[in-house]
């Protein structure tokens, strides 16, 4: 059983880090509080296409949303288990790495089957980093936190570049970047709030992380249409 003097020393840790990191740097109108810099997108091309076209258009932004939204949920709801309910949490986590297949599937149907391959390893590699990030926070462990963190964000800078390689006219460096560091920082956030128990606050921090990936899926998809307008 932990103590509370090596959970809060785990938790002192985190929460330097998600505060150099810039978490609390900008407000989010997409969520309450505090969060990440919401990524515009411009949609009124939606407006000057033909119905049959909106309609892709629509059916594309849907997808992404999904896919996406079920990612936030069942992060959320491995890392609640990890902590308090590891009984539940083979199922939980095999539904969470199902989803990084479909994620793949949905961008290689643009891509090809290699790109969409490639996202669903590296995505997979995502859930995978973040267990000895789990392992330490809850063991009170600060020099292994910091480690499995370095080796998370290393991960995202890896999916910010292969997004980046795939659409460099809609997905610059810089967003991709900025997109992935701020869904890190955002699940490190609501991570903390279940480690203590805290469950309000984690649902008004995963409120914010979860705005946040909307942003992003919307962002996902109107790089796609402005990449392959033959198709919509």
């Amino acid at each position: 059983m932990l103590t509370s003097r090596t959970r809060l020393s785990a938790i002192a840790l985190a929460g330097a880090l998600i505060l150099s990191g810039g978490l609390l740097t900008a407000c989010s109108p997409s969520g309450p509080g505090s969060g990440p810099a919401p990524i515009m997108q411009d949609h009124s091309a939606m407006h000057m296409e033909s119905p049959a076209s909106q309609s892709a258009q629509s059916a594309l932004y849907g997808e992404m949303r999904e896919l996406w939204a079920d990612h936030m949920q069942w992060t959320y709801a491995t890392v609640k288990d990890f902590f308090h309910n590891q009984e539940a949490l083979p199922d939980t986590l095999n539904r969470l790495l199902q989803n990084q297949v479909f994620l793949g599937d949905a961008i290689g149907t643009y891509y090809g089957d290699d790109a969409g391959h490639a996202l669903t390893k590296l995505l997979t590699e995502h859930i995978q980093l973040a267990v000895p990030v789990l392992t330490a926070a809850k063991a009170g462990d600060d020099a292994g936190l910091k480690a499995g963190l370095d080796d998370w964000y290393a991960n995202a800078q890896a999916i910010a570049d292969f997004l980046t390689a795939a659409n460099p006219q809609s997905w610059p460096a810089g967003t991709t970047s900025e997109m992935m560091k701020a869904h890190i920082d955002t699940t490190v956030a609501y991570s903390v709030d279940l480690l203590t128990g805290d469950y309000k606050k984690s649902i008004a921090d995963y409120d914010i992380a979860f705005h946040h990936m909307m942003d992003m899926a919307d962002a996902l998809s109107a790089g796609i249409v402005a990449q392959f307008p033959d198709r919509f």
